[in-house]
Formats: structure tokens, sequence, C-alpha cells
């Protein structure tokens, strides 16, 4: 079996380069595309690789943080939704052992641990922050607000 020749691998980059613009010119506009593509990524607590977002949480105020260190990664997201704890704590415990995750010993204050490959995910739930308006205190005093911290182990 021969390689094939620079001119086919050419070829074969420029298309491979140039289908999002082809996929725009064959009718599915690029806006669609980069807005499935958001949606999809959103649908995972960011920094944490294949964790789910819930639904029905959203990414909270504060932007998330992440460390890639050589003993392993270090990421904290923290969601809010108008919801009880022990559903987010049910929904969690029915989906990480799907992923790979095994369920650890029950924290206090009802949080939750999984562990995975040297990693600890750790779901807690914290206080909403002091709201400024009258609206926003009514909003934030039906959240239930999750610190989805994942450290190495």
């Amino acid at each position: 079996m021969t390689a094939p020749s620079a001119t086919a691998r050419a070829t074969l980059a420029a298309l491979l380069l140039a289908g999002p613009a082809l996929a725009g010119l064959a009718g599915v506009p690029l806006s669609a595309t980069s807005s499935a593509r958001a949606a999809d990524s959103a649908r995972y607590v960011e920094g944490m690789g294949d964790v789910p977002v819930m639904p029905g949480l959203a990414p909270a105020e504060e932007a998330p943080l992440v460390f890639d260190k050589p003993a392993g990664r270090i990421a904290q997201s923290v969601m809010a939704g108008a919801m009880d704890r022990n559903a987010v704590l049910s929904f969690y415990n029915q989906t990480m052992p799907q992923l790979g995750w095994s369920r650890a010993p029950q924290r206090a204050g009802g949080s939750a641990s999984f562990l995975r490959e040297g990693e600890e995910l750790r779901l807690e739930f914290v206080e909403p922050a002091p709201a400024t308006d009258v609206r926003a205190t009514v909003q934030k005093a039906a959240a239930t607000v999750v610190r989805f911290s994942l450290i190495p182990r």
C-alpha cells in the first residue's frame, strides 16, 4: 500500500479546514453550529470535564477557577438553581456512578463526594451571597447554591 501523495494530503487538509465554511454554504448557518456547540458545552460544569450540569442549575456569578498542576487538576465552579438540596444529591448520586465515579462516605453538612482515578469531586451546599436589592433577595432565597470542587487525591 502506498502513502497518499502530497497533493492528496494537502487537498484533504484543505477540506478539513474548510468544513465549517462548507457547512455554512450548505444551509446550516455557522451561528447555529457554534451556538449548538456552546449549548452542548454548557451541559457540563466548566473545568470539570464530564461532570454534567443538573437541569435547573446555572452558573452563579462567580467565575470558575481551574488550575492544572503536575499532581493533578484543581477546579472549582459554583452553580445555583431553585430546587431542593435532596433533588441535587439524588441527581448526582444516580448520574456520577454511570460516569465511573464512586460515592465516598457522606460528608458533614449534607454535601457529597465522589472518587475516580486519583481525583475527588466534592459537592458542597453554600449559602447564597447577600443581595443588594429586594428582588434579588427573593430570588436568592429560593436558590440552592452548589460549589463543585475537583481536587487530586
